[in-house]
């Protein structure tokens, strides 16, 4: 079953707790404290395998979890890291948050890989947490809980050139009589409901990858006939090949349809270099029809060709001239480093926010969330060092502009304590 659009949760594992513990040992009055740190979680990595062509395994598997770390224990010893987990993609796999529709990622080499859900730091042991000030802490940090994130993968396939064409117009015929690809054929539409591939041997040696899209209809931009589900995979293809029954009516107004519905869906896509292909010329109708679209065609300067995919009729013409103009369009067009335009945007963002709500000061931002995450707040110790590292990151000085005084109330992700501001 061919899959090319999933939505997956993906949970990078928890860091290990941070252990309290003091050497006694004997002859040892004074051993000090030797907890050891937790182990980090480990991540969930989305890897690209060219051996894969679907998001068929991920629909089945949607929840991917990393191992969390071990514990931290005493005598020093520090925890185990957790196991990364390791999640397969196909190539050309778009990468977004499924919540803000933003793109992370776009993976298309083999190997390239992309970091999903980070694992959390693993906490510190008491022997870490010892310094000139205090040598002997009675308190570690907890481990910080794993990222967590939404995604939905669009796979968008890698191929050279595309054939495109109304429902039965022959597309699965010609790639199968050009390539060593099978699909699926009958005399029947959307017989095709997947993408097929299949790779091209030119006469001067050199080979290419030809994707066979399933068929379109008027409306496909607005999704009519699954238009958005094959439209995107025509994203990536150098060539277009507007693949035309001469056997109908009218092929100009098939191909008018054709233009127009991949206009609608992206302007881009019809800047792309195109063929046009004439097929079923072995049809008495064909014959008769084609003389008059081809004069109307060659006003689109488009090069044209006329073929019989059934009967093998002009197929050899046909590959010279995909040939010609996947080579101009390679030598035109350098290869991108990936398809997807993904620019990281760096602003200016304050280390916390602060507002009074609900008779507390709620304080917001990475640093004191993820120090307040690894805090154990049943330990008035680990409490009190979490208040020395706010003081230090300024907090004093943004309270006392939001008018407070003494004791406050802080709260950090739900989690309310005492915060006395210094003198």
């Amino acid at each position: 079953m061919f899959i090319d659009h999933v939505k997956i949760i993906v949970q990078g594992g928890d860091g290990g707790n941070g252990c309290v513990s003091f050497r006694r040992e004997k002859y040892v009055p004074r051993g000090g404290p030797d907890g050891g740190n937790g182990g980090a979680g480990g991540s969930v990595i989305l890897t690209v395998d060219p051996s894969i062509s679907t998001l068929l395994d991920l629909k089945y598997h949607p929840v991917q979890r990393a191992e969390r770390g071990s514990h931290g224990k005493g005598k020093n010893q520090h925890g185990k890291s957790g196991q990364n987990t390791i999640v397969l993609v196909p190539p050309g796999t778009v990468i977004l948050d499924d919540d803000t529709a933003e793109p992370l990622a776009d993976l298309v080499a083999g190997g390239e890989t992309f970091v999903a859900a980070r694992g959390g730091q693993g906490g510190r042991g008491n022997a870490s947490l010892a310094n000139f000030h205090n040598r002997l802490p009675r308190f570690a940090e907890l481990g910080e809980p794993g990222g967590r994130r939404k995604l939905r993968l669009e796979l968008k396939i890698i191929a050279d050139i595309a054939i495109i064409g109304l429902p039965n117009s022959g597309k699965s015929t010609l790639l199968s009589r050009i390539t060593e690809a099978h699909p699926r054929i009958a005399d029947y539409p959307f017989t095709t409901l997947s993408p097929n591939l299949g790779v091209v041997d030119a006469e001067d040696y050199t080979r290419f990858v030809v994707a066979d899209i399933p068929g379109l209809i008027a409306g496909a931009h607005e999704g009519v006939g699954l238009g958005h589900d094959f439209l995107r995979h025509i994203e990536r293809t150098k060539v277009l090949v507007f693949l035309l029954d001469a056997s109908l009516p009218n092929p100009v107004k098939d191909y008018e349809t054709l233009r127009n519905e991949l206009e609608l869906h992206d302007p881009a896509l019809v800047s792309k270099p195109q063929i046009i292909v004439a097929n079923k010329m072995d049809l008495p109708k064909a014959e008769k029809n084609w003389p008059k679209a081809r004069r109307t065609l060659a006003k689109r300067k488009a090069p044209i060709v006329a073929v019989s995919a059934l009967e093998g009729k002009g197929l050899k013409r046909l590959i010279r001239l995909m040939d010609k103009v996947l080579g101009k369009e390679r030598e035109a067009v350098p290869e991108p480093a990936s398809p997807l335009d993904i620019t990281k945007r760096y602003t200016f963002r304050p280390e916390f926010g602060l507002r009074k709500r609900a008779g507390a000061f709620e304080l917001s931002g990475d640093k004191p969330e993820k120090w307040a995450s690894m805090t154990d707040f049943a330990n008035e110790e680990a409490v009190a060092h979490l208040r020395h590292k706010l003081s230090h990151l300024g907090i004093d000085a943004a309270l006392r502009r939001e008018g407070a005084d003494g004791k406050v109330t802080l709260r950090i992700k739900g989690q309310e304590f005492e915060y006395t501001l210094e003198a």
